[in-house]
């Protein structure tokens, strides 16, 4: 399965833009790359903050732009969105028994479980017993079968402070891994939240996250009381997914670097093109 991973849109209301950036014409920018480069992907998974802050007409500009994207195409939501207004726009999204924006989608690679680990009122990231729950009896159902996790929020501390303020809250954060560790099947996990690119294991399971579309969160492991922003390019992941593999590539989609065939190079060349 060939799977793509974006996150963290933020989109706003047409022409608005936030940090001098232009979400929209940014997220367009990705998809256009996508269709141009990854038509033929299976699966396209957007992991929240689809809005930046709650406007029916952000969700709008979603909904177009999502029209375009060729690959089929999922989200969760994040802790700049609103449930309710997510499910009045988007009517088939997947909603559990409780109300809670979490879906199993079956593939031929395995199923895709498409978390919500959204509190109202806090930037915080929650998965209470009842997400839990449903996220076990899910699991229960399927054992046999390979199993993808997407959350907004990662479910460990990642080492810069003022977003592990914003993390998953540990009481939660120590029961879902409690949760996984009852099953082999989990594979990967893929988060946002962080706008950085980010990979490795939590208990025996790997993980990976990505930059933003729009801006992004700066590399600063110093106490702060702030959450460093940054201009770091925009990218999206390409997820090769085989029954004894995970490879996740990493695309900055805005890079105009100069692109040259490594065989052919030749230094005279390049001090000529950099003396111009």
């Amino acid at each position: 399965m060939k799977l793509i991973h974006l996150t963290d849109p933020h989109l706003t209301k047409p022409g608005e833009c936030i940090y001098g950036l232009n979400p929209q014409e940014r997220f367009n920018a990705a998809i256009d790359d996508i269709n141009r480069n990854h038509a033929d992907a299976d699966v396209c998974v957007i992991t929240g903050d689809l809005a930046h802050t709650v406007e029916d007409r952000a969700y709008d500009v979603l909904h177009e732009c999502l029209e375009r994207l060729q690959p089929p195409s999922y989200f969760i939501m994040g802790n700049h969105d609103n449930r309710e207004k997510l499910k009045q726009r988007f009517p088939s999204v997947g909603v559990d028994k409780n109300g809670f924006i979490q879906s199993r989608i079956t593939t031929e690679a395995g199923n895709l479980f498409l978390l919500d680990t959204v509190q109202p009122g806090t930037h915080e990231g929650v998965f209470c017993e009842t997400r839990r729950e449903w996220l076990r009896e899910q699991l229960s159902q399927t054992e046999d079968v390979d199993a993808f996790l997407f959350t907004h929020h990662p479910p460990f501390k990642i080492g810069i402070a003022s977003m592990d303020e914003i993390g998953m809250n540990e009481r939660d954060a120590l029961a879902m891994g409690e949760l996984l560790d009852e099953f082999d099947n989990v594979r990967h996990l893929f988060f946002g939240h962080l706008h950085r690119p980010l990979n490795g294991t939590w208990r025996g399971i790997g993980f990976s996250s990505i930059r933003a579309t729009n801006h992004q969160v700066w590399l600063d492991f110093k106490e702060c009381d702030h959450i460093p922003g940054s201009y770091e390019p925009p990218a999206y992941a390409i997820a090769l997914i085989e029954r004894d593999q995970v490879v996740i590539h990493t695309h900055d989609f805005l890079d105009d670097s100069r692109k040259f065939s490594l065989g052919s190079w030749r230094y005279d060349d390049w001090v000529k093109e950099n003396a111009k």
